[in-house]
């Protein structure tokens, strides 16, 4: 069985060092962007109580200076809005909470999610799971092989997604064991990673990731998370060239988020540079009802309104599914075949 190669490289070491260049302070934040003079987005500094801010430097770089409404910024900056309690959310919306073994969810018939890890490298502040009880699912060897003997006993399952947390904040040679694992379970056929690691911090796709990747018997997934066209650039399109070479397949699931990407223009951007860079687009999702952030929320209507109108602006194999999950659902609630009755 192929193993990783560990190299000695500076990408590998560098996006440890990315990882680990931080802000977690809103006024620092807003300082480095020129816009701790706005009393509206400092007052919601306090909002880090219930849910830490966290977001690289090599992300705030891609921010624009002087912009409150800087799309980037939107997402990762924490707002007193997160204190409103709004009826209809919960801090479990889609229900996971209870999963049949620590770290796995056996959500749908055929797939598993495994929880490879807890952390993020940047905390998004419409995280569906920024409620979510990391501390008795934690990502070691000893809750993964419990939830490999779960898989090994249900051959119902044929894919595996690596999710967390972020899947990708584990090192290559904790990836190269869980690979191992799954490889020698004969009904796994896939593999899906869904990680936001990839844009936030391109370096993460390490030459020995690619090829530990390529090597392996598994069809591999890597399905991103990107909202914005501005979160691209040449560092993220040469990740994805390496691992479209080794034969991974290259997908993206956004969530409609108000103020962010509320826009068929936005959107068509974003596809448009999404397909440039050998990525499909996949999901565009509504926003999961989690406590914490109502003020994302963008209605059925319109989410179908601005899909009518991207359909005008792009091909239409550049137009992602749009799609809500329920908790307990056997599968993703497609909001489009509603959107093509009409």
């Amino acid at each position: 069985m192929a193993h990783i190669v560990t190299l000695n490289t500076p990408s590998r070491e560098d996006w440890l060092s990315q990882l680990a260049d931080v802000i977690t302070s809103p006024d620092e934040l807003l300082r480095l962007l020129d816009l701790d003079q706005h009393p509206e987005l400092l007052a919601g500094r306090e909002a880090k109580r219930l849910f830490a801010l966290r977001v690289p430097r090599a992300f705030v770089a891609r921010m624009e200076k002087g912009n409150p409404d800087d799309p980037l910024l939107k997402q990762t900056l924490t707002s007193q809005d997160e204190f409103i309690t709004s009826p209809g959310y919960s801090t479990d919306p889609l229900e996971e909470q209870n999963s049949v073994v620590p770290g796995l969810l056996h959500k749908y018939l055929n797939r598993a999610l495994l929880l490879v890890k807890g952390g993020c490298a940047v905390n998004c502040r419409y995280c569906f799971r920024r409620h979510f009880p990391y501390a008795e699912n934690q990502g070691n060897k000893r809750n993964w092989q419990v939830a490999l003997d779960y898989i090994v006993a249900h051959p119902e399952l044929d894919e595996i997604i690596f999710s967390g947390g972020d899947p990708l904040m584990a090192k290559d040679h904790e990836l190269d064991w869980l690979l191992t694992q799954l490889e020698a379970i004969p009904h796994i056929k896939r593999l899906r990673i869904h990680s936001r690691l990839p844009i936030v911090i391109p370096a993460r796709i390490t030459d020995g990731l690619v090829l530990r990747l390529e090597q392996s018997r598994l069809q591999v997934l890597l399905v991103n998370h990107i909202n914005h066209a501005n979160e691209i650039g040449d560092d993220f399109r040469a990740a994805m060239a390496r691992l479209r070479k080794a034969g991974v397949t290259l997908l993206n699931q956004s969530v409609l988020l108000r103020g962010v990407n509320d826009s068929a223009r936005v959107l068509a951007d974003l596809s448009n540079a999404l397909f440039d860079a050998g990525v499909m687009p996949y999901y565009l999702h509504v926003l999961d009802r989690v406590q914490g952030a109502a003020h994302f929320m963008v209605t059925d209507e319109e989410a179908r309104q601005i899909v009518r109108e991207l359909l005008t602006l792009v091909s239409g194999y550049m137009v992602p599914k749009l799609a809500r999950e329920i908790g307990g659902e056997p599968s993703k609630t497609p909001l489009d075949l509603q959107l093509r009755q009409k």
